[in-house]
């Protein structure tokens, strides 16, 4: 089970605006007044990550884009300095949910057992709201006291709760919150396979898309020589620590040049991913430099989910 690339990749490439000449990538995907929207991660030469707004008028044909950032780092807040990344938005009854990467440059911490504070990186999982992306009301850090990134919410209560995927390396957790603010971690969801594509770390993808076999959830796993692919699961649609199946092989790896080549090499990532025409569009940023399309068939994922639900083994 593979997914199939656009022929128009990359769709979204840089541009000569400053804040995203060096590289554009991870982007959320959503529909607003009738079309797919992309909210994608820019950066400039000065390494400091936008969020920018692009329309299309099909799913790879970019009809709009806007020449500023829609989205900024606050300039007085610590935990942004580095900027804002890798948005995932959700749609909640006539609110859209931005849950993002805020990155900031500290002092690394040498023998450090996490990953980040040996590289000087701080990063928290925070939100932001809007109704129409031109204003935003910000909650900030949603995940405190700890490096986490990739959050993903769902896009339904389960429970009366909102949930929320958000990894602390090198896993997937689980966090709930009675008032989508304020969240607490429930426990881990899954992490890598010893052996496999995805021995080293997994991320979550876009938010889950509720289906008849479970809640369907695109992520990326990498190796140790940090090659970037994409996998799926499917978890349990009342209680998502419970994974109910689990691609074995990617369904998507570096190949293409655009892919293998770019700021950083080998990576498929992606932030999003929308049903549409009884097809999974799924977007990814490439290379860490362009923003792709890959698409699968919507009947051909649940046929595989039901043969594997029942008989899979975490």
């Amino acid at each position: 089970m593979k997914l199939a690339r656009s022929p128009k990749n990359p769709i979204l490439q840089t541009t000569g605006n400053g804040w995203e000449s060096k590289a554009v990538m991870n982007c959320a995907v959503f529909e607003y007044e009738g079309k797919i929207n992309l909210l994608y991660r820019a950066q400039g030469e000065e390494n400091v990550s936008y969020f920018g707004l692009a329309r299309l008028s099909s799913p790879d044909t970019v009809e709009e884009r806007l020449s500023t950032p829609v989205f900024s780092p606050e300039p007085k807040n610590k935990y942004e300095s580095s900027g804002v990344e890798d948005p995932r938005v959700t749609k909640i009854n006539d609110t859209f949910y931005v849950v993002y990467t805020a990155a900031s440059r500290v002092e690394p911490i040498p023998y450090a057992s996490d990953l980040y504070e040996r590289e000087g990186w701080r990063i928290r999982v925070s939100l932001a709201t809007t109704q129409d992306f031109k204003v935003f009301s910000r909650s900030g850090v949603i995940i405190r006291d700890v490096n986490s990134k990739n959050g993903a919410l769902f896009p339904e209560k389960i429970g009366g709760k909102f949930y929320l995927l958000h990894r602390i390396s090198p896993s997937i957790k689980l966090a709930t919150s009675q008032d989508g603010v304020n969240y607490k971690d429930v426990g881990e969801v899954f992490g890598p396979r010893q052996g496999s594509w995805d021995s080293f770390k997994v991320g979550a993808g876009g938010p889950p898309i509720k289906t008849k076999c479970g809640w369907l959830l695109f992520y990326h796993g990498l190796t140790s020589e940090r090659v970037y692919r994409l996998g799926i699961v499917f978890l349990d649609l009342n209680d998502p620590t419970k994974v109910l199946a689990r691609t074995t092989d990617p369904i998507l790896e570096p190949k293409e040049s655009y892919e293998k080549e770019g700021l950083v090499n080998n990576v498929v990532f992606s932030c999003g991913a929308i049903e549409k025409n009884n097809e999974y569009l799924v977007y990814y940023g490439a290379g860490d430099k362009v923003v792709c399309l890959a698409t699968i068939d919507k009947e051909k994922v649940l046929k595989w989910a039901k043969k594997q639900v029942g008989k899979f083994k975490r």
